[in-house]
């Protein structure tokens, strides 16, 4: 089933979200909604929170026509390693139309659970990285936005409430 999508400007994107503790079942169900609502958006990731579901949850697949696929269900992910940089346009499925060009970590190791509870550890480099990094992001209610200039944050939030008058947002 595929989900709303919450945009910016809905309060639980701010919000640090919850450690999730009781795993198969209805928390299944919800990841399988997520990839499907995170594919039908052209994205290669998506935070519970973005669905409004305020857990620690990600998805994503980051595979194109060069890597295979790479389909991940993270819960209660932590970093534990950040290291290297990469400069690169990156938006957001909550901030639909905007762009920034966002520097972040070139490799990552982070760890959580699947959606069984068994402990994972994972790897990444390069978009799986910058990914990772944008989805904790979002579970610890930090958003892309808060990562450009405040002049370009004002200018954002400007066009915002003008699409939002607009009923466009």
């Amino acid at each position: 089933m595929i989900l709303d999508i919450v945009k910016y400007g809905n309060p639980i994107l701010s919000r640090r979200a919850e450690h999730i503790s009781d795993f198969g079942g209805p928390l299944d169900k919800l990841v399988d909604d997520m990839f499907e609502t995170m594919y039908a958006a052209s994205g290669v990731g998506l935070a519970a929170a973005q669905v409004g579901i305020s857990t620690q949850l990600f998805v994503m697949d980051c595979s194109d026509a060069t890597r295979k696929t790479t389909k991940i269900a993270l819960i209660n992910p932590i970093i534990e390693l950040e290291e290297g940089e990469q400069i690169d346009s990156e938006g957001c499925l909550s901030l639909p139309g905007f762009s920034f060009e966002i520097t972040r970590p070139e490799h990552v190791i982070v760890r959580g659970n699947d959606v069984n509870g068994t402990d994972i550890r994972l790897e990444v480099v390069g978009l799986e990285a910058r990914c990772v990094v944008h989805e904790i992001h979002h579970l610890e209610g930090k958003l892309l936005v808060s990562l450009v200039s405040p002049l370009k944050r004002d200018i954002i939030e400007r066009r915002i409430k003008r699409l939002n008058r607009e009923g466009r947002w």
